[in-house]
């Protein structure tokens, strides 16, 4: 055993897709650049503050810094704008910030996570109430809204370093609601073989890693039958390579075992095939790391890489997102993981100048915090 699955236990429960930052305030040039794209990217303003490390610079308090720099500039320097960006760019901004994600208004600058709850206009952001709680709509292959089921409250329930409460309020078509009636309508939409990839991340992220509950067709649950049906399920058709159904698999096992406080190794049912599953994804992903560090474009699948950048940020930050949830501490510091940390802040030094793919973006900032979180110290970023 490898692995503990701590460090990203769930939050104590109580409690082709781009995103320009706007023709306002990131300046006509860039726009101009991304004109071409099926939807706006996350774009930089006119004049970078990263800058290009030297090659080969591995130092830590070095790579800390840049790390700082990087995650600062996708921040702040990559500013989205309601006007202009949709929800999913936004939900993805949330992961990765949490209540630090600015987002420009009409009426000038809030944060975006404060503009969603309150009620604020978003395209994509779409909610009604439904028979048990509250419904998230689904906008298979849209740019702009919810993609997979539960991928709004996924995000919400382990975004930035803690996770947003299940007793959150939230404005539903003006009416006052809680993220809590958003998962019970979840809980009550589960059916047998669906994904429920994010739909398990907000499970182990707001409810004790026991529980149980009846779903809308008569069928009982419990965690962890969504755990076995996801280990169950193909990594490699899955969503960006699967790395997300990892990441839920990981953050389940985590807050189970937490609550247990067995020994390592002696998970049974469908807690140990989760634990298998990151296991052996875990040695394929460290197997198929290229020589520069980053991880290949064909995510567990086979090794390989390209020469087009923003395949390597993609596959990169989202492997490196599941790999700093799932190592413990003696892991994370192998010169394998440092590699990676290293070539992914490099990534994004190499793009800071122009648009990226937004999922590509924020999954990436969103494992270099939590890396830097548990690697650096005190963030100054």
């Amino acid at each position: 055993m490898t692995s503990s699955y701590g460090p990203l236990a769930a939050p104590v429960h109580p409690g082709l897709r781009r995103c320009h930052g706007g023709t306002t305030l990131l300046g006509l040039a860039v726009v101009a650049v991304v004109a071409l794209a099926a939807a706006p990217g996350c774009g930089p303003p006119a004049e970078s503050v990263v800058g290009v490390a030297a090659a080969g610079a591995t130092d830590s308090a070095d790579l800390c810094a840049r790390i700082d720099r990087a995650i600062g500039h996708a921040r702040d320097g990559r500013l989205l704008d309601q006007r202009v960006n949709g929800a999913w760019q936004v939900v993805h901004g949330i992961l990765a910030f949490g209540d630090e994600l600015p987002l420009a208004t009409a009426d000038g600058k809030t944060t975006a996570l404060a503009w969603l709850l309150d009620g604020g206009a978003l395209r994509g952001w779409r909610l009604r109430p439904g028979s048990q709680g509250v419904v998230a709509t689904i906008e298979e292959g849209s740019t702009t809204g919810q993609g997979h089921p539960d991928q709004w409250i996924g995000y919400l329930a382990q975004c930035g370093l803690d996770g947003v409460s299940i007793d959150t309020p939230i404005s539903v078509n003006g009416n006052p609601h809680t993220l809590r009636d958003l998962l019970t309508q979840a809980q009550a939409d589960i059916r047998p073989g669906a994904e429920a990839t994010w739909t398990l991340m907000a499970l182990s992220a707001w409810l004790p890693p026991e529980s149980s509950w009846t779903s809308s067709d008569g069928q009982t649950w419990t965690i962890e039958d969504v755990v076995a049906m996801e280990a169950a399920a193909d990594i490699n058709g899955a969503a960006c390579g699967g790395c997300h159904r990892l990441y839920g698999l990981v953050q389940a096992l985590a807050a189970h075992q937490a609550a247990a406080a067995g020994p390592a190794g002696s998970e049974r049912g469908g807690w140990a095939d989760a634990e298998a599953t990151i296991e052996a994804c875990i040695e394929i992903a460290r197997r198929h790391q290229q020589p520069d560090g980053s991880f290949s474009i064909h995510f567990f699948e086979r090794p390989g890489t390209s020469a087009d950048v923003f395949a390597r940020l993609g596959a990169t930050g989202h492997i490196f997102e599941f790999l700093v949830a799932a190592l413990d501490d003696d892991r994370l510091a192998e010169p394998w993981v440092t590699r990676a940390a290293t070539r992914l802040v490099t990534l994004l030094e190499q793009t800071a100048d122009v648009d990226v793919e937004c999922g590509a973006l924020y999954h990436a900032v969103h494992g270099l915090r939590l890396y830097r979180e548990r690697v650096c110290g005190a963030a100054a970023e």
